[in-house]
């Protein structure tokens, strides 16, 4: 394994990260935890949480699940909090990953720490983003060299296991087999299947966080299986010797909605004509969204889960319209048989634009004609979804979507709780509030 990665990922200290990017990686685990809060409300939350617990028992080194303070085995824990996170699609991400690097790390941090007795909160807030580093260079890196559309967890997984290895100190023999077994048996799980048929599966963030978690644990038992191809790989070198140069976690994007990155552009240009023209849907016949590929494979018109809603551009899109937000609770199960939202949804046309399908993965892009019943006809700009690292989101916007997410579910006290001991990391005090904010249940 290249030496960058293995001084990276044992040496780098907090005082080596840019403060700019230690206020990063606080701002990120503050949304994760604003959306894990929610995701604990859906079915999705409660089915992997009753598994991990039953059949992921405590044993030798225990954690606690998310918000719930059951006892499980460390992957378990990294398993159940992954799902949970992914449960609402609503976390940050990266454009060139095409998927989600915090939704593994931090329920896997969270278990390690835990589990290894780590008490540190200054090492805690560094392999936070160490993690955020080595995830989302191995998602690149994979995207690269293999063929196939993989989920978030089948790249997770290595930086997770990176994160076990740090937490547990192994040494470069065991880390190269720790991130070696995470590449092999990380699930090579299929995204296209997923969007085409959306499903609990979600993006395999779960899996790849209890998978990662797990060959660290089986590393250190003298388990082998080096190399870990993207990243000794001679074609992906230039990712990991970047490290400490280039900050993966500034390159991270925000999302204002609770459903998939694909369908936010379509989402906000119906916000915006909306606003622009104080329209009302009864006034609308239907709506023509032109799109990129990925986006408009997001099919799904009628949905019948929360799932489906979240895989949809059609979907979200008519929810904007109807109630000028998209919020968690408009992706809810229990909010999906709106006749006025199934009007817009199932009478939307929806078109490949061809220079938006070859600008994708760098850039998503969306325009949207609303026809009026008196033919009027409505067209927003080429619009890109808010949040993307060129215009970083505000402070301001992320705790307000925090407490959007968390208040309902934790109460407004707690969410400040929560709140105060995320802004305290990296300054001395330890892990204990971080700990009780966030383990015992909502």
């Amino acid at each position: 394994m290249a030496n960058a990665f293995t001084e990276f990922l044992h040496d780098t200290k907090l005082t080596d990260i840019p403060p700019q990017m230690q206020a990063l990686g606080r701002q990120w685990l503050l949304d994760l935890l604003g959306v894990a809060a929610a995701g604990t409300q859906t079915e999705l939350s409660r089915v992997i949480h009753r598994h991990a617990t039953a059949h992921f028992g405590p044993g030798a080194k225990s954690a606690t699940v998310l918000f719930d303070g059951r006892a499980a085995s460390a992957p378990g824990v990294a398993l159940a909090g992954g799902c949970t996170i992914d449960a609402v699609d609503a976390h940050d991400g990266h454009k060139l990953t095409k998927g989600h690097t915090g939704c593994g790390v931090l329920p896997a941090l969270a278990a390690l720490s835990e589990a290894e007795g780590m008490e540190d909160d200054q090492e805690f807030l560094a392999a936070f983003i160490v993690g955020y580093e080595l995830a989302t260079r191995a998602g690149i890196a994979l995207h690269r060299t293999a063929s196939d559309y993989h989920t978030s967890g089948a790249w997770v997984a290595l930086g997770v296991a990176g994160l076990g290895a740090r937490a547990m100190g192994l040494t470069a023999d065991q880390t190269r087999h720790a991130i070696g077994i995470a590449e092999y048996h990380g699930p090579r799980s299929q995204m296209m299947r997923v969007i085409d048929h959306p499903t609990m599966l979600k993006d395999g963030s779960g899996w790849g966080a209890m998978s990662g978690v797990s060959a660290a644990y089986l590393a250190a038992d003298g388990f082998t299986g080096a190399p870990a191809i993207t990243v000794e790989g001679a074609d992906v070198q230039d990712l990991w010797q970047s490290l400490g140069q280039r900050w993966c976690i500034a390159e991270q994007y925000f999302k204002h909605f609770p459903v998939c990155r694909w369908a936010q552009p379509s989402v906000q240009a119906v916000l915006d004509v909306r606003r622009a023209h104080g329209l009302r849907s009864e006034v609308v016949d239907h709506i023509a969204i032109e799109t990129f590929h990925h986006s408009k494979r997001l099919a799904t018109r009628d949905p019948k889960t929360t799932e489906e809603a979240q895989y949809s551009t059609a979907f979200p899109a008519a929810v904007a319209l109807v109630r000028g937000r998209v919020d968690p609770a408009d992706v809810a199960d229990a909010a999906l048989n709106d006749p006025e939202i199934a009007r817009i949804a199932q009478g939307m046309r929806i078109d490949e634009d061809a220079g938006f399908t070859a600008a994708f993965p760098e850039r998503r892009i969306a325009r949207v004609t609303i026809v009026l019943k008196d033919g009027q006809r409505l067209t927003s700009a080429d619009t890109e979804a808010p949040g993307d690292p060129e215009y970083p989101v505000s402070n301001a916007d992320v705790r307000a979507k925090f407490y959007a997410y968390a208040e309902p579910v934790l109460g407004k006290n707690r969410a400040s709780v929560v709140e105060a001991a995320v802004d305290g990391l990296g300054k001395g005090g330890g892990l204990g509030a971080l700990r009780a904010a966030i383990l015992p249940a909502p």
